[in-house]
Formats: C-alpha cells, structure tokens, sequence
C-alpha cells in the first residue's frame, strides 16, 4: 500500500475512478496499541461489497496526523498503472432494470 496522494504526479496518467463514500462508524480496537479503524459505505459498489475498513489514520496537508469522523462525506478512489489495465471494446451498455423488457431468467416479458 501507499502513502502517497491521488494528487500526485504520479497518479494523473492512471486509469482510475472515485466513488463517494460515508463514514458509517468508527470501531475501537481490542488491542489499545493498534489503530482504530474507520468503517466507510462505498456508494455504487454491489450490496454485498458496500462497507470497508481502513486504518482511521489519515494525513491533513500541514503533515499532522489527523482521523475521520462518523458520518463524513470521503471519497474512494481506486488507481492502477496503465499495464494493469486493458481497453474495453466497443459494446453497447447492459440495459438498465428498469429499461428491460425482460425478467430476472432473462425471459421476455
């Protein structure tokens, strides 16, 4: 893992998305010499996959260390080196639920 910022030079030329993200709760650690961690919902990822947990150790832009708060408004994004990725091809976009004229086995309606 890095340390280092989406705002870094390094970071402009990567493919990546960011997704908006709430802090849902912080949980204390069992072990006082381990870090609390911060629970997030990551907004538009599949229900089963929604919540994460980080380290609520963060970095502010003087340098302090600073943690989040229960409900913050953050942002996940997700970076990879230009080798690690591959070009989609032209296809048409999945319809929508609610554009399909079909049911969930895929039979018309």
């Amino acid at each position: 893992m890095t340390d280092k910022l989406p705002s870094d030079e390094s970071a402009i030329d990567k493919p990546a998305v960011t997704l908006p993200g709430r802090v849902e709760k912080i949980i204390k650690p069992v072990n006082p010499d381990a870090p609390e961690k911060a629970q997030i919902r990551v907004e538009g990822a599949e229900e089963l996959y929604q919540e994460i947990r980080i380290d609520n150790v963060l970095q502010n832009g003087e340098g302090e260390t600073v943690s989040l708060k229960r409900g913050a408004e953050v942002e996940i994004t997700v970076a990879a080196e230009p080798d690690a990725t591959t070009k989609k091809t032209d296809s048409p976009e999945a319809p929508s639920p609610e554009k399909s004229s079909s049911d969930k086995n895929g039979h018309a309606a």
